[in-house]
């Protein structure tokens, strides 16, 4: 009886231990990306693998989402415990500000991953050639959930126009404009993400439509006259696009990878650390991954307050921040 009750009491521990193991296991990480059009979710793919071959016990999984707007109020409920998003949408969740007013949210920045190009984006045919154009015209600046909203709003604002009595506006992501497009449903369309992106490719690669991309680098100072120097200016190049033929002057803003300012300093250590060992499996989802480097982690590159954990990995490899 003694003997039986020892082998019982055996397995009962080695049952709770493999339950433990088990529940161990499944410890998961939701990283907030964005629509199946753009970059961030094939690359917020990339990096829910690396990160789940890489970190003990984790099971990490790239949710799709409106985009930067969704995924700071994701981080801000603590659903989301990593996202990618761009630093001026995370500095108005800083403040409680703009699309967060009255709700701030806690997040900080684990590292600045790589510039995000506005396309303001038309074929042949609409008659538009030069922003000023975009008056009167259907017009689609992102999808509610956006950074492409914030950005385009104040693209709009800087070159002088209204975005609300000067066109007749529509909210749809990148994937969807691109169809609008096609179907002649809309003229143009906003469009903020990393190079190339995919729905804009198939634009451009559409029988029978020629892709124009159109100039508004001027903007760039009124903007950050206005918005804390968060703007540079860029070009995308031609090429690019299947049947763009020349450059296209542009304004740039960071992306960053961000968590709320609860997580373990350790967790956020071995996100960033996993994250530069593993660069070169993130870049063959994605080119942008190239950009992930330990010279681009500057506080000039993000206004958003550090998590501690990020700092000290940064120190431990020389950057100076």
């Amino acid at each position: 009886m003694k003997k039986t009750v020892a082998i019982l009491a055996m397995t009962i521990s080695a049952g709770l231990a493999f339950a433990g193991a088990a529940h161990a296991q499944q410890k998961t990480m939701a990283i907030g990306t964005g629509g199946t059009g753009g970059v961030y979710y094939p690359l917020g793919g990339a990096v829910a693998n690396v990160l789940s071959k890489n970190l003990p016990n984790v099971q990490a999984t790239a949710e799709v989402t409106g985009g930067s707007v969704d995924n700071l109020k994701l981080i801000g409920s603590q659903q989301s415990e990593v996202a990618l998003v761009m630093v001026d949408a995370a500095l108005d969740a800083l403040k409680g500000e703009d699309k967060f007013k009255g709700s701030p949210v806690e997040v900080r920045t684990l590292m600045v991953l790589y510039p995000n190009r506005m396309h303001v984006v038309t074929i042949e045919g609409t008659g538009i050639e030069k922003m000023a154009d975009l008056k009167g015209k259907r017009v689609s600046t992102g999808s509610p959930g956006s950074a492409t909203e914030v950005m385009a709003f104040r693209v709009i604002e800087a070159a002088g126009l209204d975005k609300d009595k000067d066109m007749r506006r529509e909210r749809l992501g990148v994937a969807e404009s691109v169809s609008a497009l096609k179907d002649r449903k809309i003229d143009a369309f906003f469009w903020v993400g990393g190079l190339p992106t995919a729905a804009v490719t198939d634009l451009g690669a559409t029988p029978n439509v020629k892709i124009k991309l159109i100039d508004h680098a001027d903007t760039v100072d009124k903007m950050n006259a206005k918005y804390n120097n968060l703007y540079s200016t860029g070009v995308i190049s031609a090429k690019t696009y299947p049947g763009q033929d020349k450059d296209n002057a542009i304004a740039v803003v960071q992306n960053i990878l961000v968590a709320n300012a609860k997580m373990a300093d350790k967790v956020a250590y071995d996100i960033v650390k996993t994250f530069i060992e593993k660069r070169d499996e993130l870049a063959i989802v994605h080119a942008e991954a190239k950009n992930i480097a330990l010279e681009n982690q500057s506080l000039k590159n993000s206004p958003i307050p550090w998590h501690p954990g990020a700092l000290k990995y940064f120190a431990e490899q020389g950057v100076k921040m």
